[in-house]
Formats: C-alpha cells, sequence, structure tokens
C-alpha cells in the first residue's frame, strides 16, 4: 500500500479521529448522520468526532450500500436565481464568434480521510463549430479545434479522458455556473439543453456530465486517446455542494478573479475563482472503489479565452493542518499576453486566501507578488499588500501526472503536470507601517495541495515578479462594479458575466 494512501474496505465512523482543525472548511452541524457506522462500530463519545466532521466510506464497486444496507444520498436541490456567492464570470462566455475559443472549467473534492482528491475538468472548443470543420471551412476560417472534453484526475494520480469533435450536445448557461454534455445519448431520448433532475439525466445521457453550483452527476469511458497517463476505465459520481465561500469576503459581493477589466477583452486568458471553497456529499466510482463522503472540502474555477498562458504555475488548498476554521488557498502565476498587435507578455501572479469570512487579497493592483518555481517538485510566493504579508512554500516528490490543457495550435495538448499530493505550509501575518511582518495571521501546513506546472519552456527555475503596466494597475485599483452597469441595460449584457 502506497504511504500516501489508506484506503481500507471501509473506515468506520468511529475510527476516523478528526476534528475541525485538520479541515479548511468548518462543517455544518448535524450534517452526519449515525447511519454511516456499522451496527457493529462501538460509538465511543469520547473519541468519535463532533457531528459535523465528515464521513468515507471506501466500498466495492459492485456494494452501492454500507454494511448497515444504507448509503450516502446526496440531495438535489435546483439552482436558484440570484443565489448568494455567485461570482462575476460564473456563466458560459461564448458569444457567437467564430474566432478560436474555449473555455474550461475545474471542480475538485478532496477526502482527508484516505488523503485522496477528485479533480473534474471540461473543455468546450470552437463551439461556433458543432462537428468537425469541413475542408472549405477550413480554407475560409483556418484550423479549428472543435469539441468538448471530460478529464478526471481522481485517487492514487490515476485519469480518465473522454472526448468527442461534435459539441451540438454541450450547453451552457448564459449567467450562471450551469453546464453539461452528453458524449451518448440515452435510448430514444434527446441530450438536455438546461439542468435537469438528477433521474432525468440518467434517463436521457448515457455517457456525459451535468455541473451546477449545488450538484454534480455524470458518468464517462475512457476512450483509449491517453497514453501519458495511467487511466481507469470509467467513472461515475453524484454529489451535492454547500458553498462557504466565492471569491470575496463572506456577506460581501464577490470579486472578479482578475478585476472588473476582465469584462473586456484585455487578458488572455481570463481566469474566474467560481467557489474558492465548499462541502460536498455524495459518491464517486473510481477504479473499482465506491468513494462514499460527507461534507468534503471542495473548489471550483474556470478559464476562458483563445487559449492557455505561454507558461504558468498553479496552487490550490482546502485541506490543512495546524488551525481551527475555515481556510482555502489558491495561488497562480504566469506569462499573459496583453492586447496589441505584436506579441506583449506580462507577469502576471495573485494569492488569494480565505479564513474565518474574510478574503485576503495579494493581486498586483494592490500590492506585490514574487515567487520561485522550479521546473517540477518546489513552488515557492510571497506578497504583501498594505495591510498584510503572505508566504506560502510548497514541495513534492510525486512524479506528476501529465494533464491537457487548451492551445490555440493544437486544441488540447499535453501541456500541463500535476499531482494532489503537494506537501504546503501557507503564513499570514498582519503587515506593519514599516513593511516588516507583525502578529501572524495563519501558520498551517498540509499534504493535499494540488500543485501544477504549465507551458513553457522550463530550462531552469523561474524567478519573477509581477509587471503590470502602471496603466492597467491604475484602472484595477478603481472601484467599478461592471455587473451592476450592464445590470441597468441588460440587453448589453456579455455573456459569461
Amino acid at each position: 500500500m502506497s504511504s500516501r494512501n489508506s484506503n481500507s474496505a471501509r473506515i468506520p465512523y468511529g475510527s476516523m479521529q478528526r476534528t475541525n482543525s485538520k479541515l479548511g472548511l468548518r462543517f455544518r452541524p448535524g450534517a452526519v448522520a449515525s447511519d454511516s457506522h456499522s451496527e457493529g462500530d462501538t460509538l465511543d463519545s469520547s473519541r468519535s468526532p463532533p457531528s459535523s466532521s465528515s464521513v468515507l466510506m471506501v466500498v466495492e464497486e459492485k456494494e452501492t450500500k454500507s454494511e448497515t444496507g444504507k448509503s450516502v444520498r446526496p440531495v438535489y436541490a435546483p439552482t436558484p436565481a440570484n443565489r448568494d456567492l455567485r461570482t462575476p464570470h460564473s456563466g458560459y462566455h461564448f458569444n457567437g464568434s467564430t474566432g478560436k475559443f474555449f473555455e474550461g472549467w475545474y471542480f475538485k473534492v478532496s477526502i482527508p480521510e484516505c488523503r485522496q482528491n477528485f479533480c473534474f475538468i471540461y473543455t468546450v472548443e470552437s463551439p461556433a463549430f458543432k462537428n468537425k470543420l469541413t475542408a472549405l471551412e477550413v480554407a475560409q476560417y483556418g484550423p479549428r479545434s472543435t469539441g468538448v472534453g471530460a478529464q478526471i484526475f481522481g485517487a492514487d494520480d490515476k485519469y480518465i479522458f473522454q472526448f468527442s469533435e461534435e459539441s451540438q450536445n454541450f450547453w451552457g448557461n448564459r449567467h450562471e455556473l450551469m453546464l453539461g454534455n452528453a458524449f451518448v445519448v440515452g435510448k430514444g431520448s434527446r441530450p438536455p439543453n438546461n439542468e435537469v433532475r438528477p433521474e432525468e439525466f440518467n434517463k436521457r445521457v448515457s455517457e456525459g456530465f451535468q455541473v451546477t453550483p449545488l450538484w454534480h452527476q455524470g458518468f464517462i469511458r475512457d476512450d483509449g486517446r491517453s497514453d501519458h497517463a495511467q487511466t481507469v476505465k470509467t467513472a461515475r459520481w453524484e454529489y451535492s455542494t454547500h458553498p462557504v465561500y466565492g471569491w470575496g469576503d463572506i456577506g460581501s459581493k464577490q470579486k472578479a478573479t482578475a478585476g472588473w477589466l476582465a469584462a473586456f477583452p484585455v487578458f488572455e486568458p481570463h481566469w474566474q475563482i467560481c467557489m474558492a471553497g465548499g462541502l460536498s456529499t455524495g459518491w464517486i466510482e473510481w477504479d473499482g472503489k465506491r468513494y462514499e463522503f460527507e461534507n468534503a472540502p471542495s473548489y471550483s474555477e474556470k478559464n476562458w479565452g483563445g487559449a492557455f498562458p505561454r507558461k504558468w504555475f498553479w496552487l490550490q488548498c482546502n485541506v490543512f493542518e495546524g488551525a481551527n476554521g475555515d481556510i482555502a488557498l489558491t495561488a497562480a502565476g504566469g506569462l499573459r499576453q496583453l492586447p496589441g498587435l505584436t506579441e506583449t507578455f506580462e507577469n502576471a501572479a495573485l494569492i488569494g486566501i480565505h479564513y474565518g469570512g474574510t478574503f485576503y487579497e495579494f493581486a498586483p493592483w494592490n500590492g506585490v507578488v514574487s515567487w520561485e518555481i522550479a521546473p517540477w517538485g518546489y513552488w515557492q510566493m510571497s506578497a504583501e499588500n498594505g495591510k498584510h504579508v503572505a508566504e506560502l512554500e510548497a514541495t513534492t516528490n510525486d512524479p506528476g501526472t501529465t494533464l491537457l490543457a487548451p492551445t490555440s495550435e493544437a486544441g488540447l495538448a499535453p501541456l500541463c503536470r500535476d499531482t494532489c499530493f503537494g506537501e504546503l505550509r501557507l503564513q499570514l501575518w498582519e503587515r506593519r507601517s514599516n513593511g516588516s511582518k507583525g502578529k501572524i495571521v495563519l501558520d498551517v501546513t498540509s499534504n493535499m495541495a494540488a500543485v501544477e506546472i504549465g507551458g513553457g519552456p522550463w530550462p531552469s527555475t523561474w524567478n519573477g515578479r509581477t509587471s503590470t503596466p502602471e496603466l492597467i494597475n491604475r484602472a484595477l485599483r478603481v472601484p467599478i462594479d461592471v455587473e451592476r452597469i450592464y445590470n441597468l441595460v441588460p440587453f448589453f449584457k456579455p455573456p459569461g458575466l
């Protein structure tokens, strides 16, 4: 058995000695029922976790129920209008143009009890063309990669990928985080074109997925395209999510990750964290096992534009030891292209920390971010703004797994390397008036950080510092609520916002 994986046939409720301090998110009281343990288990009140802790069961895939005859049953809820914690750019940004365009979504569920993560990655490319381009279309528009892809980077760094060059069965909501696709339509059925109830989805979609801010389900089959990773044959999942953090303070209007200019074609590509932290309940069938979980830390983000940056790095974590409370970290940087007739790139980076209901943002428009990133195995970042100082360091001995990312030249290509077994330390201080570190706010660690490097070339360690043009930084400091302005003239509101 791998030292990083403690999977067993089943982890009894009373044997999980885990409290909220080990998790990056605070749990809702009463979310776990006692039917998650077998009748033979003894619940010692002095040792059993609080009722708000999460529960994991790992059973054989053929067994859909636990030893008690009961199983985790996620509860479906339709997506409400004007929901709390909705971020800008939650919707699908495609505007009908025949230009090069992709949109990608990333959803992650972390299961601390067995130190495993499941990362669901969806992409749609050139959706103006519902099928592979004909020779005439290639002559008219130039080469385009088309289609829909579903990748899952799952337990033990194994992988599955299903792809279709056709996108006529893909749908995305214009203003909300709702999307889906049918790779194979149910017999005698039509594919959905919007959110449907789980039982209807199962009837109408044999292979595919649907996801909303509150619900995620699907079944995909590896199509044999992936010679760059160890694959599993099929994956099936169904879970509900309770969002805890969007991208901003709880109780405040949520922010665009790249600032208000993200509503315009200034940056390439665009990036939005849709849910910095949430709690998910349900099950995932993967590689002969069924993982059942309650209140597992979860996360979601998205990208859209012409292609990924030329070179980038990324870190994300919702599972920490060393502090009580709810903690979520997202940090990234890259060479990002600026608009213009020539190829001009900027060093862009940010660190976003959610803790105790407060959002700590470190970005070029409010401070300075610097980094030292090795071609693989080492990530170090430091940042400061007017009020706080942050530092993080991550390492891994895991070899990582190659994942696919959108490119302008070749569509989805093996362009990035990931692992969810990063060892991370995150520190946050108050900043004194002279710029030195003051009172410590956070000093936490994790052995479940997701870390990534992508693009290139990476001939050696990349030492960088944010270098956004001052004109853009000044513009981003202006507190403009683009969404509110467009709501006054909804006819002109662009898709996705």
